[in-house]
């Protein structure tokens, strides 16, 4: 659905980032991913609490790749910010080489 009112000037499309960026800004959103994940799982998110799938050693063990997703989920979605505060440390880390 366009917004933009008849006659209103074009934006330009944003460039799209060169591959050395994206594949920063990929790596940021990993480490995001992984704080994320830890943070979840301080917070009580390591097993279904109320038993809902059973319990016992199977779901302690991939009970980490849950909150792996769903930490990558909350990345995909936006994230807290830690990302983009990452990518900008990683760039200029970069630029001092």
């Amino acid at each position: 659905m366009d917004v933009t009112r008849p006659g209103a000037p074009m934006q330009p499309m944003p460039s799209p980032p060169a591959p050395a960026e994206a594949a920063l800004m990929d790596r940021a959103k990993d480490l995001e991913a992984g704080f994320l994940a830890e943070m979840l799982g301080h917070a009580g998110l390591d097993a279904d609490s109320d038993g809902s799938f059973g319990g016992g050693i199977g779901e302690e063990q991939f009970a980490s790749f849950l909150r792996q997703e769903e930490a990558r989920l909350l990345v995909d979605r936006g994230g807290i910010g830690l990302a983009e505060s990452l990518f900008r440390a990683l760039q200029e880390g970069m630029s001092h080489d």
